[in-house]
């Protein structure tokens, strides 16, 4: 008895890890595909002035006063979140804290700051472009950021700058 039900446990583990795998690849490979026109469409969508929000909110009747303060909250901590980051970059090879394999247009921020799997537009002179928040960092606190770089020389030559992000 004993030997049938620590078989039912194995088995059941296995396909717990097989099924989360699955997942993972399935996951990485349409992100992977996705154009970058297209996410920064999708996070222009979503990042409108204060004005714009409240005439979505005040259209539907159903909603109650606690969501519009809750949307509003959301609002006005999105755009603390934009200005001037100190960034530095890595070249380590591996997957992201939200499962993605490492690539160009990977940035690693504190996910207090830039929440995960927000979309940027980073202004930092020839690195300039639309990145990806998909990692963290031990050493990215606050108004910090990482540039996700392929090569550890170039990590070196961009050092630590200032950059902007829109």
């Amino acid at each position: 008895m004993n030997k049938l039900v620590r078989g039912g446990i194995v088995l059941s583990i296995v396909v717990t890890f097989v099924a989360f795998v699955y997942a993972q690849t399935r996951t990485q490979t349409g992100l992977s595909s996705a154009k970058s026109t297209s996410q920064k469409g999708i996070a222009g969508s979503f990042i409108g002035s204060e004005a714009a929000i409240d005439n979505v909110i005040a259209e539907p009747p159903a909603i109650n006063d606690d969501a519009k303060k809750l949307v509003k909250k959301t609002v006005s901590s999105k755009a603390a979140n934009r200005g001037s980051f100190t960034a530095t970059a890595y070249c380590l090879r591996g997957r992201t804290a939200m499962g993605h394999g490492v690539r160009r247009g990977i940035i690693a921020a504190d996910p207090r700051v830039l929440k995960l799997g927000s979309s940027v537009s980073l202004g930092a002179g020839s690195y300039s472009g639309t990145y990806l928040v998909s990692d963290t960092g031990g050493n990215v606190k606050g108004r910090k950021i990482d540039i996700w770089m392929p090569s550890c020389a170039e990590a070196r030559r961009f050092g630590r700058r200032k950059v902007t992000i829109n």
